[in-house]
């Protein structure tokens, strides 16, 4: 069998458990923007609609215990790290079930079960987070890869030269991923970078660093799984600048009027998800009853979820400071 026959095969395989998650990702997302709309979801929303294929991609190459570190954007990270959609959209609804008890929301997604570390909803301030789990799996010598994932908008804070030197300097496990969807909130890259190939920077920390197409699952997949075996022999840190757009606006409730409707219509048409459902169909990788099914229990797994969130407690009114200080803070 040839290289490219083995890779066919592979993807064959692989394909639809990453519609599956992929899918998952935007129904999950659709879903909340809904229960937002209608006032059971409380606080921000913010979309991770499009850009779905960088999460699923980027998790599939990780085992179980290696860490993650997202964003403000964070749903489809913990999603397709694993975590349960029940938990997830428990704590979305301000759940006692949910994974942060119902405290921490939409920005703060937390769960240790899955190596998810934290949703984290400053612009870079997951940067040295990744970078002290890194140190971490150094110092304790598990052979674990810590993804840390990041916008365009992040690259130009302290933190993200200060986090990338240091992961250099002492040649730790982190995947530094940036999801380049060309708008910090509503400024352009251009605007505010000299540089507008993120994965350019890479030479100022003598790490690899590669541009790749985001909506391309297989694209972000190969140079992920390259990244990841690299850091897991000891080679250290690399640079992953994925080029995504997001479908809606920056949170929802931002109507996006910063991007021409030409640009927007553009990305629509390069969607992740119906590329893969294409190539799917087209490849004989599933029939098409086959695919209609999963998509129905994955449209039925969301729905579970849901329901699982709105009959769960909210918090105690006496668990209103638990879980903020460390130990007893009366003392």
């Amino acid at each position: 069998m040839s290289l490219v026959d083995e890779e066919e095969k592979q993807r064959s395989v692989l394909a639809p458990e990453f519609y599956r998650k992929m899918l998952a990702v935007r129904l999950f997302e659709q879903r909340a923007i809904e229960l937002y709309t209608r006032g059971e979801i409380r606080g921000v929303i913010h979309p991770y609609i499009g850009e779905e294929a960088v999460a699923v991609g980027a998790c599939a190459v990780l085992n179980n215990d290696d860490y993650v570190v997202s964003t403000h954007r964070g749903h489809g990270h913990c999603i397709a790290k694993g975590a349960s959609l029940d938990r997830m959209m428990a704590e979305l609804l301000g759940r006692s079930n949910g994974y942060c008890r119902g405290k921490g929301g939409s920005m703060h997604l937390a769960t240790f079960e899955v190596g998810m570390l934290g949703a984290i909803g400053i612009v870079a301030a997951g940067i040295p987070i990744a970078v002290g789990a890194g140190l971490s799996v150094k110092l304790r010598k598990t052979r674990q890869v810590v993804i840390c994932f990041f916008g365009d908008g992040a690259v130009n804070q302290g933190a993200f030269h200060e986090g990338l030197n240091m992961a250099a300097v002492w040649n730790l496990p982190v995947v530094f991923l940036c999801e380049n969807n060309f708008y910090a909130i509503s400024t352009h890259v251009s605007r505010v970078s000299a540089v507008t190939e993120v994965a350019r920077r890479s030479c100022a920390y003598d790490i690899p660093g590669k541009r790749v197409d985001g909506n391309s699952v297989w694209a972000v997949y190969e140079a992920v799984q390259e990244a990841v075996a690299r850091a897991r022999h000891g080679h250290g840190p690399s640079l992953i600048e994925a080029l995504t757009y997001r479908h809606e606006g920056h949170y929802k409730g931002d109507p996006g009027h910063y991007r021409p409707p030409e640009e927007l219509k553009k990305w629509q048409r390069k969607d992740p998800i119906k590329k893969l459902r294409k190539e799917l169909l087209a490849k004989n990788w599933l029939e098409p009853k086959a695919l209609e099914e999963l998509e129905q229990e994955v449209a039925q797994d969301v729905q579970r979820a849901v329901e699982f969130a709105r009959k769960s407690p909210y918090p105690a009114e006496e668990e209103l400071t638990s879980d903020i200080f460390g130990g007893d803070h009366r003392k």
